[in-house]
């Protein structure tokens, strides 16, 4: 399987218009947070803020086999990483401008936007992420049912 890296590279040369910069950096803290058995599934690189003008908030997005990971390397020292579980996820939402579009996901806890992504690349952004977000949703939700069968009646309630 490829790495974080390989996979944004692939990414941004089929979509030379993403603005991205030092994704081998921005790579490397989402590389560093993969719990064990955890696999990326899809990467791609953005901006992460809702400006056409700012192109200094570059950020890898992942998606693992059990969550959206975001990673951000500070220039000087430090890093961002925000991890969006299947249960904290509400919604996508896509808008296209004239030169690029932006990617809206909404959590339970906070609003991301992704921004000055290749118009062509949004359709397969989008696919990625809904489809995976279904079916990480219908483990999540089956799993759910099957602890709360493992209940004894009446454990959890109060009178």
């Amino acid at each position: 399987m490829a790495t974080i890296y390989e996979q944004v590279a692939a990414f941004k040369h089929k979509y030379p218009l993403t603005v991205g910069w030092r994704y081998k950096r921005h790579a490397s803290i989402i590389e560093k947070h993969l719990n064990p058995g955890e696999e990326v599934l899809y990467a791609f690189i953005a901006q992460k803020n809702d400006s056409m003008f700012d192109f200094f908030g570059s950020a890898v997005v992942a998606l693992t086999n059990k969550r959206i990971l975001i990673g951000s390397k500070r220039v000087v020292m430090g890093y961002f990483l925000v991890s969006i579980t299947p249960d904290l996820y509400n919604d996508l939402k896509v808008t296209t401008g004239l030169l690029w579009g932006k990617v809206y996901i909404d959590t339970v806890k906070e609003f991301i936007t992704l921004s000055n992504i290749s118009k062509p690349a949004l359709v397969e952004i989008e696919t990625k992420i809904t489809d995976y977000m279904i079916e990480q949703k219908k483990k999540y939700y089956a799993e759910q049912a099957h602890l709360n069968q493992q209940k004894p009646d009446g454990a959890g309630t109060t009178n």
